[in-house]
């Protein structure tokens, strides 16, 4: 028997997917949900933690399960875990399987990088095992001796403080793991739904970039160029174009915001086409004393922050004040403009914003 043999299945599940599976998981309803949220000014932070807690806790308490499934699978587990871990990541195992194992040596991906950096994982082991009863020896003189009686599967198990403090650190390794793979994942997937969903509802219809036979009032997603990467291009009739950068930026993350005022060139060619282009930057919010947006007027572009509730109203503007498109949306007041934004929401095909990219694996 091998310790990957001890894993539940429920909690490898979790380990990593992609923003594909995100949406079968949750339903391609209750994330449209989440997207007309934003739309109207809502954080995805907040529409999102509680699925965040959600995988936490799940993933948690699959530990705990496998923990136990191993004690009643190895004589001496406790004493033998770190070898046994040492073992299996050796084997042929899924990427999954060797990271959910890692986590009971407190390892992540990161730490993978930074901690161990090149070194021989017995180096790491040893010292872990020797930090790990130094700690266990300073607690129980801290707290005293503890004894937790745990019946599982019809089974009795008693644990003591190392027992709880191994579990411990692979709860606080997967939650590291899972907090960081969240937040690409709900970076990556609602940057592309929210930019997807808000053009198409503006009127714009999505395209394939090398679909070079339509070039008024289409856009598409994620443009790499040789330097610079733009989120969308928006092309809105011939010879002018839009290129949108979005990014869930918080205003204590400023210099991201900054790097982003300056990233895009002013024309870029599109079919036998040169295409004049204006930058518009999304994001999430702007500190009251940024430069951010004075930045933007410098470089003839504009930032527009997400948590305010009419910002796709004031979107429509500058594309209506600046290059004459005229959205239904304006067509009503900035208040009747959220009711709008449901009824359109619900038309908006989610599944045609996925690229191949988008079956990625998700670190801390």
């Amino acid at each position: 028997m091998k310790l990957s043999d001890c894993i539940v299945p429920q909690g490898l599940n979790l380990v990593k997917y992609s923003g594909r599976e995100f949406v079968d998981k949750l339903g391609l309803e209750i994330v449209q949900g989440v997207v007309g949220s934003i739309l109207k000014g809502r954080n995805v932070r907040d529409l999102t933690e509680s699925l965040t807690q959600r995988r936490i806790l799940l993933v948690s308490t699959s530990i705990i399960i496998t923990y136990l499934k191993g004690l009643s699978s190895f004589e001496k587990f406790e004493e033998t875990l770190n070898d046994l871990v040492k073992q299996n990541v050796r084997m042929k195992l899924t990427a999954e399987e060797k990271r959910y194992l890692l986590w009971f040596i407190g390892l992540t991906g990161k730490s993978i990088q930074n901690v161990i950096r090149g070194t021989m994982l017995e180096n790491y082991i040893d010292i872990f095992d020797a930090n790990l009863s130094e700690i266990c020896a300073d607690i129980e003189e801290a707290y005293g001796d503890i004894t937790l009686q745990v019946n599982y599967n019809e089974q009795g198990y008693f644990l003591r403080w190392r027992n709880l403090l191994r579990c411990l650190l692979a709860v606080g390794a997967a939650t590291l793991t899972i907090r960081g793979s969240e937040k690409s994942l709900y970076g990556k997937t609602f940057e592309k739904f929210v930019l997807g969903s808000v053009l198409t509802i503006l009127g714009f219809d999505h395209i394939d970039k090398s679909d070079v036979s339509k070039s008024d009032k289409v856009f598409w997603l994620s443009e790499r160029l040789d330097k610079r990467e733009s989120d969308a291009t928006l092309l809105i009739k011939a010879g002018v174009g839009v290129r949108f950068d979005i990014g869930f930026i918080g205003k204590g993350n400023t210099e991201v915001s900054l790097d982003k005022v300056s990233r895009f060139e002013r024309f870029m060619d599109f079919g036998k086409k040169t295409y004049a282009t204006t930058t518009i930057i999304l994001v999430d919010n702007i500190g009251t004393n940024s430069r951010i947006a004075t930045m933007a007027r410098e470089i003839d572009g504009y930032i527009l922050q997400m948590r305010e509730t009419y910002w796709v109203y004031k979107l429509a503007t500058i594309l209506n004040e600046r290059f004459g498109y005229n959205s239904e949306i304006l067509n009503y007041t900035k208040e009747q403009s959220l009711a709008y934004i449901d009824k359109m929401m619900s038309n908006v095909n989610l599944n045609s914003f996925f690229g191949v990219e988008d079956t990625i694996e998700f670190d801390e």
